[in-house]
């Protein structure tokens, strides 16, 4: 393919994308289930015909972007609206994935007749959630969730990916037969946790202090700067082996929640960013997956899909709020916001750059169960907040 061509394209796929994120908000269809559509039609085995079969500049992206969307993510967290929900939502980021990922893998284990390590990787892979999608749905019907559901969903699906990120890591590394036992991963979740924490506070506040005391002389290399920090600040907590999407979700959450220079352009400027990493991400992910391969795995998938939201997210919800002040209708809301997104898909490419057995039908299953959650979860949250009671249109207390 010549540039010329690769440029065509290029700017097709993103028109399709701007007329799909419209789609969105006016039938409330999840946008990101419309970019994966575009980036299968536009695969190989679809009207494009495009070749893509790299794992690893999927994961390579996906990376990226996912540390756009979560700098976004946290400069959207209001402190003083997250902060009467951060006990519960900090249980729900971390015990609840955990539970999730525990109770998928041996549904995983049991359906499959996988190897424990093989099905709890699995269920680790799609054991967060990614609200970004319900709250397309939510601004497309102009309702709001009552009292302090909306705060919480919203630290839980931006602060949930780490957790699910180290199982992943963690368990990939069982499966690959390195020398890692559970006990030895307990100390390394505290580490990544602690480097995490504290390089993305700092990191916020370092970037406040030179936004305010840096001067420039041309503007346009604000958002440069803003840029090369964030990458920054994810590559030096990687080489420290401390968690590097904990850290750009708190430096977003700290600079956020802070006044410096050029505020509002540099905020414009990311979610720009942001929504551009959403569908470059998305759109590849369809390229990578091969239709005609699904169908081996609808049958497990739809079985996966189905426990994952009726059976292990509730779960995890129930025993993650069990001491909480929400009332039995808050927290089956909650549990039913339990929407598979971004992060799973990207982290079902780990396997495949790996090399391990199985790492095929791994990333097929995963994509099917995230299309399934899209489908059945993303389409109805409006539905379930009406039968549940939880439902207020947008401007009320």
């Amino acid at each position: 393919m010549n540039i010329d061509l690769i440029l065509l394209l290029g700017g097709l796929i993103l028109l399709l994308s701007v007329g799909a994120s419209q789609v969105s908000s006016r039938f409330g269809v999840p946008s990101l289930l419309l970019f994966l559509i575009i980036g299968m039609l536009a695969g190989s085995e679809g009207l494009g015909g495009i070749y893509f079969d790299d794992a690893h500049y999927t994961q390579a992206l996906g990376v990226v972007s996912l540390c756009f969307i979560l700098f976004v993510g946290g400069m959207e967290t209001e402190w003083q609206i997250t902060k009467p929900v951060l006990s519960s939502g900090v249980v729900l980021a971390t015990f609840g994935v955990f539970v999730t990922a525990i109770l998928t893998g041996g549904m995983t284990m049991w359906l499959l007749d996988l190897s424990w390590s093989k099905a709890m990787l699995i269920g680790a892979i799609v054991s967060s959630t990614d609200a970004s999608a319900v709250f397309t749905v939510l601004r497309a019907k102009k309702v709001h969730l009552a009292g302090q559901i909306q705060p919480l969903l919203e630290f839980e699906s931006g602060s949930n990916d780490p957790m699910a990120v180290f199982l992943t890591v963690g368990l990939l590394q069982l499966v690959s037969g390195k020398t890692i036992s559970l006990w030895t991963m307990i100390p390394l979740f505290f580490q990544q946790m602690i480097l995490g924490t504290v390089i993305g506070y700092c990191s916020g506040r370092m970037t406040q202090f030179i936004l305010n005391r840096l001067r420039l002389d041309i503007e346009a290399m604000y958002p440069i700067l803003t840029i090369s920090l964030l990458l920054l600040t994810y590559a030096v907590t990687q080489w420290l082996n401390g968690n590097g999407f904990l850290a750009v979700y708190l430096m977003g959450i700290t600079l956020g929640n802070s006044s410096f220079s050029h505020k509002e352009s540099l905020v414009i400027f990311h979610h720009g960013i942001s929504w551009l990493g959403t569908i470059a991400m998305f759109v590849t992910l369809g390229l990578l997956v091969f239709p005609s391969r699904l169908p081996t795995v609808a049958t497990s998938g739809a079985i996966l899909s189905l426990f994952l939201i009726f059976v292990a997210r509730p779960v995890a919800v129930y025993l993650s709020l069990l001491f909480s002040k929400y009332n039995l209708r808050e927290k089956s809301m909650v549990a039913w916001v339990g929407l598979k997104g971004s992060v799973p898909v990207v982290l079902a490419t780990y396997p495949m750059v790996a090399g391990i057995s199985g790492a095929d039908m791994i990333f097929n299953l995963v994509f099917f169960i995230v299309l399934s959650s899209v489908l059945i979860q993303g389409t109805s949250i409006s539905l379930v907040a009406r039968i549940l009671r939880v439902k207020q249109p947008l401007g009320k207390k």
